[in-house]
């Protein structure tokens, strides 16, 4: 609410910029028996994570749209500073 951008307010809040964890996640997949995923994110550090769990992505699927008044500094405060792979033009 103070015009933080979303890693400025996590870190302000005592978290790191991004806490999620991917091992829950690379565990349910091997108990499903998958070894392998399509992956579907903009988020470089999300891929990387799974590999790190054992499980290979073997292709990633952007995820994008045209960002709205509502989202777009958030969007670009994810490219700038989370290294997402996101487009930072106006023409999606």
């Amino acid at each position: 609410d103070t015009g933080l951008d979303t890693v400025d307010a996590n870190l302000a809040l005592g978290f790191e910029d991004d806490q999620r964890d991917y091992e829950v996640a690379a565990t349910m997949l091997k108990l499903l028996k998958v070894k392998s995923v399509k992956l579907m994110t903009n988020n470089p550090k999300k891929m990387e994570a799974l590999k790190d769990h054992g499980i290979v992505v073997t292709e990633r699927v952007a995820h994008i749209m045209k960002p709205n008044k509502h989202n777009e500094f958030y969007l670009e405060t994810k490219a700038k500073r989370s290294s997402h792979l996101l487009p930072l033009n106006k023409n999606y």
